[in-house]
């Protein structure tokens, strides 16, 4: 059974916290799937999370051009993937992909992109649009303790989430 856990996301510093709290409870072979519309916040989330893995002045720009971004971290290689511009999902595999889920701590924006390729074992983060300049995150996936601490992380981010 999936565990699901919703979190309201105030503003881009609740969407940073997320971030933040994914990163330190992440590990090696874990996928993130970060879903949602244009200028929801995944990429501010993917650069929280590969910050809190690097360090906070990090250079994470979007692999929107370049497709993928890898990471050297304390925890592992951090493979950031940006799927919107591919054509058909295995072209996702010249990009390195199979690198990336042997061993890496994989963030894939547009997920959906890479079609039944799409690992079955993974965290799905979907960012949608909340009330005023909030989001909501829907997270569905890894197990109910993660999820679980994450919640906790999040909550005591300071303010409202």
């Amino acid at each position: 059974m999936m565990t699901t856990a919703i979190l309201d996301l105030a503003d881009e510093a609740a969407t940073i916290r997320l971030g933040q709290g994914l990163a330190g409870l992440a590990r090696p072979g874990d996928v993130v799937a970060l879903g949602g519309t244009l200028g929801v916040g995944k990429t501010t989330l993917a650069r929280a999370f590969i910050r809190a893995l690097t360090t906070p002045d990090e250079e994470v720009p979007s692999p929107t051009f370049t497709l993928v971004q890898t990471y050297d971290t304390d925890a592992g290689v951090v493979w950031h993937f940006d799927l919107y511009r591919i054509e058909r999902p295995g072209d996702a595999f010249e990009l390195g992909l199979d690198d990336a889920l042997a061993d890496g701590i994989t963030l894939i924006e547009w997920p959906e992109r890479l079609g039944p390729l799409l690992p079955r074992r993974r965290l799905d983060v979907v960012l949608e649009a909340g009330a005023g300049s909030g989001r909501r995150a829907r997270l569905t996936g890894w197990e109910e303790d993660r999820l679980a601490a994450l919640s906790r992380h999040h909550h005591q981010g300071g303010g409202p989430c």
